[in-house]
């Protein structure tokens, strides 16, 4: 894909039509307030359980998932992935109408085909690279993030556009915000690299740090202390995420990065980096 970004996008092309925002967990809550706050008519579509009723108190109409895609024109898929297939199948695909907008904030099921959409909707992808608390809260404070974008099915001729607009809905255009081009494949693959090698490695890491530790006899009050517990290891992602990769150094010591600089590819090394391939 391109990886075009796009800092504009026409909210009109969505604001008549209705919204089915399938699922009111984490993602589901913060992008139906901010669809809502931005003036969107939207309803909720969810089992009767405790985001049902959780829906209602926040003021939406709440709707059986058949029902709620039914009523719409557009609907966001924002279930998790292992429930997403069967769901489609029974509830979403037999209510969706010529022309609908099909949208997913993963792209996993449609990228490796366990969801298959019918011919005759537009089906794309916006993916706030966002947990929903921070979707919410950062809308909240009149500013922006990063969400990708990407259309698996143009039925329309303007799908790219529609997602733009959604994207906008949910609150990308605030300041410091952007819509990256992607596709389905590349957010499903580039999200699992990220969870599976960077989440799994750090835990990984940490556990055998603290197993060698012990075996030199440090104390394992201090040994967790130091790895985690204090909460110094919070602090990195946070100087990464500020002032990037490499110029977060400069907030440490010189015996840090020097220490850093020179083992770091030690742990690291070409046969770490065979083994992520």
């Amino acid at each position: 894909m391109s990886g075009k970004l796009h800092f504009d996008s026409n909210l009109n092309l969505i604001s008549e039509k209705s919204i089915s925002i399938i699922g009111y967990g984490n993602q589901g809550r913060a992008q139906a307030l901010n669809l809502r706050d931005n003036g969107l008519n939207v309803i909720i579509g969810n089992i009767r359980d405790e985001y049902w009723e959780r829906a209602e108190r926040d003021g939406f109409k709440v709707y059986p998932i058949g029902d709620a895609v039914k009523l719409s024109e557009v609907t966001l898929m924002l279930i998790p992935d292992e429930v997403a297939p069967q769901v489609f199948k029974e509830e979403v695909e037999g209510n969706l109408r010529h022309g609908h907008v099909l949208c997913f904030a993963s792209g996993y099921n449609v990228a490796f085909g366990y969801i298959k959409p019918p011919t005759y909707v537009d089906v794309v992808l916006v993916a706030p690279r966002m947990i929903g608390e921070g979707v919410r809260s950062l809308f909240l404070e009149g500013k922006g993030f990063p969400v990708l974008i990407g259309v698996h099915q143009d039925y329309s001729g303007r799908a790219l556009d529609h997602a733009l607009a959604i994207a906008q809905g949910i609150g990308y255009l605030n300041p410091g915000g952007v819509a990256i081009e992607s596709s389905f494949w590349e957010e499903a693959v580039t999200d699992l690299f990220g969870e599976q090698v960077v989440g799994g490695g750090m835990l990984h890491l940490i556990r055998a740090a603290f197993e060698v530790m012990i075996e030199f006899g440090i104390n394992p009050m201090v040994a967790i202390l130091e790895l985690y517990a204090s909460g110094e290891l919070i602090e990195l992602p946070k100087a990464i995420y500020k002032y990037g990769l490499w110029d977060q150094l400069n907030l440490h010591s010189s015996t840090s990065q020097y220490g850093q600089q020179t083992r770091g590819p030690k742990i690291i090394s070409e046969v770490v980096k065979a083994t992520l391939r």
